[in-house]
Parts: C-alpha cells; sequence; structure tokens
C-alpha cells in the first residue's frame, strides 16, 4: 500500500506541476487597436500627404479641361444665331464629342485615384502587420488579435492593449529610416 500511495503522490505532483507549467506559459490573449495604429503611425501621414497631392494635380487637370470646354461652350452659345444649320451640328458634335471625353477622362482619374489610394493604404496596411508579427514573435505572443471598432472584440482589460507600445516601436523604427 504505501508504494501504490507513494506512486499516486508522485503522479499527483507530476499533474500540479505540468498544470502548473502550462498554466504560466500559455501566452496572455493581447490585442491591438487597428484604427489607433494606422491614425497614429507617422508613415500614414507622409503617404496622405503624398496621396492628396497627387489626387489634387489629378483633379486640376480635369477642372482645367472642363473650364475649357465651359468657355467653348459660351461662345458656341454668343455665336450661334450666326452660324448655319451645318455649322451649328458641326459645332454641336464637336462639343458633344469633347465633353465625353473629359467625361470619360475624368473616370480615369477618378479610377486612378482610388487606385493609388488602395495602394498607399496598403503600404501603411503591409508595415503595421509586418511589425506586429516581428513584434508577436519577439515577445513570445502566440496571438495578436486586431480590433478595429466594428465588434471583433467587445471586451478587454486594459493591460491586453499592446497598440501604444507597438505604435510607439513602428514609428521609432520609421524615424530610423
Amino acid at each position: 500500500m504505501n508504494k501504490l500511495s507513494f506512486w499516486a503522490a508522485v503522479i499527483a505532483i507530476v499533474i500540479s506541476i505540468s498544470t502548473f507549467l502550462y498554466v504560466n506559459s500559455s501566452s496572455k490573449q493581447v490585442y491591438v487597436d487597428v484604427n489607433k495604429l494606422i491614425d497614429g503611425y507617422k508613415r500614414t501621414k507622409v503617404v496622405r500627404a503624398d496621396f492628396e497631392k497627387k489626387a489634387k494635380t489629378l483633379n486640376a487637370n480635369v477642372d482645367s479641361l472642363m473650364g475649357d470646354w465651359q468657355n467653348e461652350l459660351k461662345i458656341y452659345e454668343k455665336e450661334r444665331s450666326k452660324m448655319s444649320t451645318k455649322e451649328l451640328e458641326l459645332k454641336q458634335e464637336l462639343l458633344g464629342n469633347k465633353q465625353q471625353q473629359i467625361n470619360n477622362y475624368q473616370q480615369a482619374v477618378q479610377k486612378q485615384i482610388q487606385e493609388e489610394d488602395k495602394k498607399a493604404t496598403q503600404t501603411v496596411v503591409n508595415d503595421i502587420n509586418d511589425f506586429v508579427k516581428e513584434y508577436g514573435e519577439n515577445n513570445g505572443y502566440e496571438l495578436i488579435f486586431g480590433a478595429s471598432g466594428s465588434g471583433n472584440i467587445m471586451y478587454a482589460s486594459k493591460g491586453a492593449d499592446l497598440t501604444d507600445d507597438i505604435l510607439k516601436g513602428l514609428n521609432k523604427e520609421f524615424d530610423g529610416k
């Protein structure tokens, strides 16, 4: 009986130690506020400024073309009473074609602006994802959730929020480049 109680005690101790080690070795569940990271990341401001500059230039080109077309339309309206039927038809066709070309160009510009915005945003998101992955690996986290304010994390204690630490490291890395 003594041998049996001895082995039962050994097994109980091994189970207790294993449970203790498992509980202490398992990582905490942590998260970052993705929106706060994107807004607070210094590169986001740089990328947005570059994007806005490009968009402003592209829109200025469209505005210039539209202004020229409107001036031609005003001239046409002033002079149309002096034009023959054939001249009226030709001028109307020319103005209509020019307006269609401007509309097509404007649509192409809007598509380009959307693509540039998507590309700029993806650049920032890739930076953040790469940094968070490296941070998680270097600090022994198995899992880092990303909260975006849309309900995927309904509650987390303040201690589980790594956002400020990640943001500091991200900006420090960006400033070093």
